[in-house]
């Protein structure tokens, strides 16, 4: 080897050195995880709740904290949500997972759920629940409504409304949901012993069913006097077959939360009460939580779920309005729960407007 070709070569070794140790004395940039919010179908009401939750990545600055919020819809399917929940586990990026249980009863949903436990994602759901008789520990809180109140509200306004008591029947997507099952359960507490259940009938998610139930069911019980919508787009659905057969005249209609067409319904005198939900504020506390809980902050999750040892001391409750006609005056504040509030249609325009919302 020559002199020249030799010094070569001990340079070349002196700048590998030096480059591989500036290598290993950098920092590397701490990885960016994935809080995920998967909701159980696709409706405006989660246009409500993803704002909300975009709201809270902004004020809570998640970027900040190398986290990214990802809101995924889901189809009202157990298989696909089973199949997202596993994604999750087997990903190396997601740090907590809101869900919005498809079916309560699922043991393979329950399952995944644990897993991403196990495996050290953080887990709640957001609206609709596990069964919490048999699958509480799958998942840490519960973040939204409690949905047997709701469902007493909705029933205690129809009492009001429809004094003279009935026959009902209820429509909603996926009967074995939580919230179905505690909606329609309360919704019978509410209204009482005058009024009897003729129908419970789910479509599946599908937009097409869930008019043809309200028809099949008024075709099968003609003495059927409430309607009642149990999933945001189902009050549309009895309003435009109401519209269709001309007897709005034999039939209340009674709802839950508040879609574009379902608020224009009530403008125009076709729907009788909605109670509605805060999918804002699920979206945003649900985000809340699960930054609390990844980052192990324990004074935010105190401050959220001050009470966790008592029974229902993971659940946060996101509130109710009952929302009326602005010349109905058969509903009054004191017919139903204190925390609940009673609104004329305009003033929940207002609301809606405070917070660039066209639904809830």
């Amino acid at each position: 080897m020559s002199g020249r070709t030799h010094a070569t070569a001990l340079i070349l070794v002196a700048l590998a050195g030096l480059i591989g140790g500036c290598q290993g004395d950098e920092t590397p940039e701490p990885k960016v995880k994935r809080i995920i919010i998967l909701t159980n179908g696709n409706s405006p009401f989660w246009d409500a709740a993803a704002s909300g939750a975009e709201k809270a990545a902004k004020d809570l600055k998640l970027k900040d904290a190398n986290l990214v919020l990802e809101f995924q819809r889901g189809d009202f399917g157990v298989s696909p949500q089973v199949d997202k929940l596993k994604n999750y586990t087997n990903a190396t990026d997601v740090a907590a997972v809101g869900i919005s249980v498809t079916d309560a009863n699922s043991p393979a949903i329950a399952d995944e759920m644990q897993t991403l436990k196990n495996a050290g994602i953080k887990v709640i759901t957001i609206d609709s629940d596990v069964d919490r008789q048999n699958y509480r520990d799958a998942r840490f809180a519960y973040i939204g409504t409690d949905n047997i109140v709701a469902g007493r509200e909705l029933g205690k306004a129809s009492r009001a409304i429809a004094a003279e008591g009935g026959e009902y029947a209820t429509f909603v997507g996926i009967k074995g949901a939580d919230n179905a099952k505690e909606r329609i359960r309360g919704f019978g507490e509410g209204a009482g012993d005058a009024f009897t259940q003729k129908e419970n009938m789910g479509d599946g998610g599908d937009r097409s069913t869930a008019r043809s139930n309200v028809r099949d069911a008024l075709d099968r019980n003609p003495d059927i006097n409430v309607l009642v919508g149990i999933w945001s787009y189902n009050t549309p659905a009895i309003v435009d077959i109401v519209e269709e057969l001309g007897n709005r005249e034999q039939v209340k209609i009674f709802g839950f939360d508040a879609e574009p067409p379902a608020i224009k319904a009530m403008d125009e005198g076709m729907l009788d009460v909605m109670v509605v939900q805060n999918p804002y504020q699920m979206g945003y506390q649900g985000v809340r939580l699960m930054k609390a809980m990844v980052e192990e902050d324990q004074a935010a999750i105190d401050e959220m779920l001050p009470d966790r040892s008592s029974p229902n001391g993971d659940l946060y409750s996101t509130g109710l309005k009952v929302i009326v006609p602005n010349n109905e005056e058969r509903l009054t504040p004191d017919l139903f729960e204190p925390t609940t509030e009673l609104l004329t249609l305009d003033q929940f325009q207002a609301w809606l407007k405070k917070y660039k919302l066209t639904g809830s």
